[in-house]
């Protein structure tokens, strides 16, 4: 029988091969397996499991149901080949505030973060007009944070204004087509980026040496300059994120289905596909989770009534 460390290797190698990033899931899980190895514990018990999920203390209830989600997956493969591994039920920790309630920024504020990038006193132009175009791409596309980030040149068709996301959260590949008013946004970007580099770049959106941007470098400019524009506190821990502009593409266009009278249900399947999600559950959490929404709902619910009459 393979060691846990082993299995767990297995393991990682099988669901990766299925299309499946792990990355944070194999940061816990190779933590986990060091914590078994701590308590000599040769096999995956519901209590060890418990005692490791609910660490740190002060983490929030949801960063623990994920450390315990991931170990419920791995335990599963495991038990397959070692009959003592006991699987931790799926409700020992409450699921409530998983999903955080989306931030809804107006046309105004996006406004004001762009001139913001564009306006920053200790950037030099490349950096200004790349953290332009990125927040600019972020609030018309519905791409992830991350897949604009790992968008590269060749990934990024100007001609016909189509983006190809390659390296989506589930390994699924999608089109991103474009307005004209976008892809002309840009072509001048990447004008203007290949004039100031002096050399063709891998990366669309790159740093001042040329190489891909920095996640975490792009979350602490993005807060910086939320707070600038005032639509974070100066000394807030939480608020407006950039998965947010995301949550906005969607909602707009749920809102444009009701708007135009169409029934946004029969839609879902389509922006579930456009937006790369996993299940279709995940796009109808919008339908559920925004006022906005329930309200243009029912208020064509109320028309077709009237109609009915």
């Amino acid at each position: 029988m393979n060691s846990l460390r082993e299995s767990l290797g297995d393991y990682v190698d099988m669901r990766r091969s299925l299309g499946f990033k792990l990355e944070r899931t194999n940061k816990y899980l190779l933590n986990f397996v060091s914590f078994l190895e701590r308590k000599n514990a040769p096999f995956i018990t519901t209590q060890l499991a418990m005692q490791w999920a609910q660490q740190p203390v002060s983490a929030r209830t949801a960063t623990w149901v994920g450390r315990l989600s991931a170990i419920r997956g791995f335990a599963i493969y495991r038990q397959a080949t070692d009959p003592r591994t006991e699987v931790p039920p799926s409700d020992l920790l409450p699921r409530s505030c998983i999903r955080m309630k989306p931030y809804v920024y107006t046309d105004q504020e996006i406004a004001r973060l762009m001139n913001a990038a564009l306006a920053m006193p200790d950037a030099c132009v490349l950096t200004k007009r790349t953290y332009y175009c990125f927040f600019g791409l972020l609030a018309v596309s519905g791409m992830r944070p991350g897949e604009v980030i790992n968008l590269k040149v060749a990934d990024v068709d100007l001609l016909n204004g189509i983006l190809t996301v390659k390296e989506s959260k589930f390994g699924k590949s999608r089109l991103i087509p474009l307005h004209e008013s976008a892809t002309r946004a840009l072509a001048e970007y990447a004008e203007t980026r290949d004039k100031l580099l002096g050399h063709p770049s891998t990366y669309f959106f790159i740093s001042t040496v040329g190489t891909k941007l920095p996640t975490g470098r792009v979350t602490l400019t993005f807060f910086r300059l939320s707070r600038e524009i005032g639509i974070r506190g100066k000394t807030d821990k939480r608020g407006p994120r950039l998965q947010d502009f995301r949550h906005r593409f969607a909602i707009e266009t749920l809102s444009r289905f009701y708007r135009d009278g169409e029934d946004a249900e029969k839609w879902l399947p389509v922006l579930c596909t456009y937006l790369g999600h996993a299940s279709i559950n995940d796009t109808y959490w919008y339908l559920t989770a925004c006022p906005q929404l329930m309200e243009q709902a029912l208020v064509l619910l109320e028309q077709r009534w009237e109609d009915m009459k």
